[in-house]
């Protein structure tokens, strides 16, 4: 049995041994064994960490911000370089499959990419003469110390991603809370940021309880809240931080629906539901739990999704061959296997049952086969809430009309997607849906970094999403600078105009 890991904080450059008497599991899913455990930091190692960014911020937000992004640069070449041992480190963790694995990794590298552009994304505008002899000018400026609560599921793309590069690359400093369940990815990758150069304090990494956390809401050094994970958690920091001065982007669950036309492409359209429902074992907001299905295909697709599904290698994360990996947790598992149960019970046809999956070699792994319920109705819950699992459910609607009208009444619009083979329904669809992100023919519609991840409805609460402009805009406050240059007369003056140049176009 090998050695049990003992995890640190990090805080003012320092990996530090925390004085909590409690500690929490890290799995390895594929096999059930313990493989670390982290620390319930402290109130005070917290704020310690608190207080580490706030020390760090003056000097980093005057680093010129030329010098700031050479920091990234090196950063990503070392991501490069260590591929596949934070690909393995997030597989063994967390329990993606390799290739899953891999694109976190990738997903981590690509928003680093978007904030080397910083000098270019931070630049303001200029305007002169906008009254006689007076010239405007705006910059883009950090805020200060910005805390990150992030959730299991990508352990990577998430905290070192979404958040760090550009609050970092823009002049800020940054509080992250680890997920208790994967915290080993963003810990090593936190060793990265260090040995890529970044000063102490720039970065900070705590794992603790929602107790702890909670210190962020209301701290009074802390300017901003970027959060991931569940939406009634989301809204309570929404509500808590925003009002207590703080900027807040949550971003939370969803129930995605995909909308399969009659003359839609079904093999091809059924290979990438299979590939957007049972990814990362349905353990992703942008999965796509919910197939919307006209009528008059509905039987042939689901026939498909069937074979298709039992098709899927389930296996242990790290063996490359592996299609459907565990489930982060045991008791995860049992939360899904809950709302298994309760489709049987509301009466949704189960089509294929992925209960009661052992893998051979890896018996004690936390695994659940991919299962798909058909006839799923409006007033059943396992087709309106967030299962966050390999469970796929079919509505079947009669066209167009009814499956859109169905999609939107979801309280979530997170993602959306159709399959068809029309112009028209395509854009149709794309104008009318309640989704924040759009497919068409498009199974996970994730834009790339340099576009926001624009959820919508509950599935986010916020003004400005994470990564693109709005990334920008989130990190940075605006500041605009008006002047003017006395001529020999102007000094002269004994009597101003009242508003001083202000009013646009007037002498």
């Amino acid at each position: 049995m090998s050695e049990v890991q003992k995890l640190k904080y990090f805080a003012n450059g320092t990996w530090c041994e925390s004085k909590t008497d409690k500690y929490m599991d890290v799995y390895d899913p594929s096999t059930g064994a313990v493989i670390a455990q982290t620390p319930c930091c402290t109130p005070e190692e917290v704020n310690w960490a608190v207080e580490s960014a706030k020390k760090a911020f003056p000097a980093w937000s005057a680093t010129p911000v030329m010098k700031r992004v050479q920091v990234l640069y090196t950063f990503r070449d070392l991501i490069n370089q260590k591929m596949d041992e934070l690909t393995y480190l997030v597989a063994r963790e967390h329990g993606k499959v390799w290739a899953e694995a891999e694109g976190d990794i990738l997903k981590v590298k690509e928003p680093v990419e978007l904030a080397c552009g910083a000098p270019t994304l931070m630049m303001g505008e200029s305007l002169m003469n906008t009254s006689s002899g007076y010239d405007t000018i705006s910059y883009r400026e950090p805020l200060g110390v910005f805390a990150g609560i992030v959730p299991f599921n990508f352990p990577g793309m998430i905290p070192m991603g979404w958040m760090a590069p550009l609050c970092i690359a823009t002049g800020n400093t940054l509080v992250l809370k680890a997920a208790s369940m994967t915290p080993m990815t963003a810990m090593r990758l936190t060793e990265l940021w260090q040995e890529a150069g970044l000063p102490d304090g720039v970065l900070n990494i705590v794992t603790c309880s929602r107790r702890e956390a909670e210190l962020f809401l209301t701290h009074p050094d802390i300017k901003g809240v970027s959060f991931v994970g569940s939406a009634s958690v989301g809204l309570h920091i929404y509500s808590t931080a925003a009002a207590n001065g703080k900027r807040v982007q949550a971003l939370c669950e969803a129930k995605n629906h995909g909308l399969v036309l009659e003359d839609a492409a079904l093999e091809r359209t059924a290979a990438g539901i299979i590939n957007s429902s049972f990814g990362c074992a349905g353990e992703r907001c942008m999965a796509l739990p919910v197939i919307v299905a006209q009528e008059s295909i509905a039987d042939r697709l689901v026939q498909l999704l069937v074979k298709y599904a039992k098709a899927l290698r389930i296996g242990p994360a790290y063996e490359k061959t592996s299609e459907l990996g565990p489930l982060v947790t045991a008791g995860h598992r049992d939360f899904v296997l809950g709302w298994i149960e309760k489709g049987i019970k509301e009466g949704a046809e189960l089509m294929l049952d992925g209960r009661n999956v052992t893998v051979k070699g890896y018996e004690k792994g936390f695994y659940l086969g991919p299962t798909i319920f058909d006839h799923v109705t409006p007033e059943m819950t396992i087709g309106d809430e967030e299962v966050f699992g390999p469970v796929l459910c079919i509505k079947r609607v009669r066209d167009f009309e009814e499956g859109i009208e169905l999609m939107n009444r979801n309280r979530f619009a997170n993602g959306s997607v159709i399959y068809t083979q029309s112009g028209y329904y395509g854009r149709e669809f794309a104008r009318r849906t309640h989704g924040g992100m759009v497919g068409v023919n498009v199974g996970i519609p994730v834009p790339v970094g340099i576009f926001p991840f624009s959820g919508h409805k509950n599935s986010f609460f916020g003004d400005l999403h994470t990564l693109g402009k709005d990334g920008v805009r989130f990190f940075t406050e605006t500041k605009c600078v008006t002047t003017t240059w006395f001529t020999e007369e102007e000094k002269k003056k004994t009597k101003i105009d009242t508003w001083d140049g202000s009013v646009g176009g007037k002498s």
